[in-house]
């Protein structure tokens, strides 16, 4: 997309946010609102637009302390990203012309967001396969929180961890 692209999916996010919608992503805080900001040059609007959106995966970090991908999060409610596109092959799938394979896989990212999003909101709890391949939790007492919320709530016990990612990450 030309900047212009960019800069008009700005506006748009900002006229749907100031209508009340509340956009979702997992991980946009730190990828997708991020490249959005740099490719457009309207840093400041992207910034509103991060601290305001809700990153369920973002919010996750501020509870417990590490970040959970979005595919363990499908898995966990009987769901699946393709196995053959990921987020690190799609700028070689879209160099090869297979611009399809990656708006599809764009498209399904997004379902699966949603999804994950809504079941851990009505289950007031997100769950997650871990690295051992057991299922487990985190409890959402109300909602979802926007970034700026979640950047609130008390930092997590990490000591048991190595290098543990600072907030500011």
């Amino acid at each position: 997309m030309r900047r212009a692209d960019l800069s008009g999916l700005v506006d748009y996010l900002l006229e749907k946010t100031d209508a009340g919608y509340t956009i979702v992503t997992h991980n946009g805080l730190g990828f997708d609102l991020n490249v959005l900001a740099e490719e457009s040059g309207r840093l400041e609007d992207c910034k509103k637009l991060a601290l305001s959106h809700v990153d369920i995966m973002f919010h996750f970090f501020c509870g417990k302390g590490f970040a959970v991908g979005l595919n363990a999060a499908a898995k966990a409610i009987g769901l699946s990203k393709p196995p053959d596109v990921d987020g690190s092959s799609a700028p070689k799938l879209w160099r090869d012309d297979s611009h399809r394979r990656v708006l599809d896989y764009v498209a399904q990212d997004c379902s699966i967001t949603l999804e994950v999003a809504r079941t851990s909101e009505k289950n007031r709890s997100f769950q997650w396969v871990t690295g051992r391949g057991s299922v487990s939790n985190f409890d959402i007492p109300d909602d979802w929180l926007p970034v700026i919320d979640a950047m609130s709530l008390p930092l997590p016990d990490t000591s048991w961890m190595n290098g543990p990612w600072p907030r500011s990450k």
